[in-house]
């Protein structure tokens, strides 16, 4: 009976393991079909999305190359386009022109410097102007504390958009003044307030000219005001010099000039003049002789005699540098002249100081700097 019981109870678990080993076997399978459509499902996702990355190469590859745009018409300004590079380059004319003598100018500086004798005021003085440019160039610093009026030369093509390199020259000049290439100094003539990051009416003061190129040059030059209130007028004849209307009555008109100054437009200087045109147009013509170089030779022969006698003479007066005597009163003297009037006949005289501080670039057509003028 025992034996009976043990048996029925042997094919009982029998019968239950194999009934939980079929359960089992269908979970594992039921389990293996999830994962395995779960795989199908995931390779699906992943053949779409490389299959559309394909297409999109290939579609690039086929697809035909955009046409090139065509070139700017030429009546285009030039200064509009590249705005953001014509204000660097603007900026760096800025800073370059306040900081660093150009060559011409040190060359006759350093000159007039070994001229003058040993262990005197005067040689103390030209040392003093020598350090003072050396160390304006090393920090990139102005090279005098009044930084001037600020004068543009623009010459350009046909098309150029004038207005809005105006407002990109405002924009540069606000910014040197920010930043310390410009001293701020335009003041309100009726108020005396300076608060316009020297932009006001008449400053910067623009010229623009239209040139045959087609790129554009930009001229700058930074006029001190202690050698502007040195500069003079003439109406010839002038009985008081005994200067008639002749290169002979010009020549005493500028000596005088140089005499009344007395080294009080910080000399030694620079002298351009104008003989003839209207009062305002013979001021402006003497000041655009400054920016010839000092090396350079005029093309008019008597004029030519005339510069070169005067800074001779000029240089024999004795008034030397910032008046304290000495050999040198004047590096250079450049003339100019105009037409006039029968009625007239004027000689402006424009004085530049020894911090003679002019430069210049000519652009390339996207407004970065190709070349320096001086």
């Amino acid at each position: 009976m025992v034996k009976k019981k043990a048996k029925a109870k042997k094919v009982v678990a029998k019968k239950a393991v194999k009934k939980t080993t079929k359960k089992t076997t269908k979970k594992v399978a039921a389990k293996k079909v999830v994962a395995k459509k779960a795989t199908k499902k995931v390779a699906k996702k992943v053949a779409k999305k490389v299959a559309k990355k394909v297409a999109k190469k290939v579609a690039k590859k086929a697809a035909p190359k955009k046409a090139p745009a065509k070139k700017i018409a030429v009546k285009k300004t030039l200064a509009k386009k590249g705005g953001d590079q014509l204000f660097d380059s603007l900026l760096e004319l800025i800073r370059k022109t306040s900081a660093e003598i150009p060559g011409d100018i040190q060359k006759v500086i350093l000159e007039a410097l070994h001229r003058e004798e040993k262990n005197t005021t005067a040689e103390y003085a030209m040392n003093i102007i020598k350090a003072n440019i050396e160390l304006a160039k090393k920090k990139s610093q102005p090279l005098c504390q009044d930084t001037g009026t600020i004068l543009f030369y623009v010459s350009h093509p046909v098309g150029f958009n004038q207005t809005e390199f105006t407002k990109t020259v405002h924009k540069a000049v606000r910014k040197a003044t920010e930043v310390g290439f410009l001293r701020q100094n335009s003041v309100d003539s009726l108020t005396g307030k300076n608060d316009s990051m020297n932009v006001g009416p008449g400053h910067p003061d623009i010229h623009f000219h239209e040139h045959k190129k087609n790129s554009v040059e930009i001229k700058l030059m930074l006029k001190g005001g202690g050698c502007e209130n040195v500069g003079a007028q003439y109406s010839l004849p002038n009985q008081a010099l005994g200067a008639g209307r002749d290169l002979d009555g010009v020549r005493k008109a500028i000596l005088d000039c140089i005499v009344k100054a007395q080294g009080k437009g910080c000399g030694p200087g620079v002298l351009g003049v104008c003989i003839g045109g209207d009062r305002g147009a013979g001021y402006v013509q003497s000041k655009e002789q400054l920016l010839r170089k000092l090396d350079d030779e005029n093309s008019v022969a008597d004029l030519k005699k005339l510069e070169k006698d005067i800074v001779e003479t000029a240089n024999k007066l004795g008034i030397g540098p910032m008046g304290f005597g000495g050999k040198t009163t004047l590096l250079g003297c450049k003339i100019g002249t105009l037409n006039r009037l029968p009625a007239s006949f004027f000689v402006s005289v424009s004085y530049m100081c020894w911090a003679y501080r002019r430069q210049g670039v000519s652009l390339k057509g996207d407004n970065s700097i190709a070349k320096w003028l001086y």
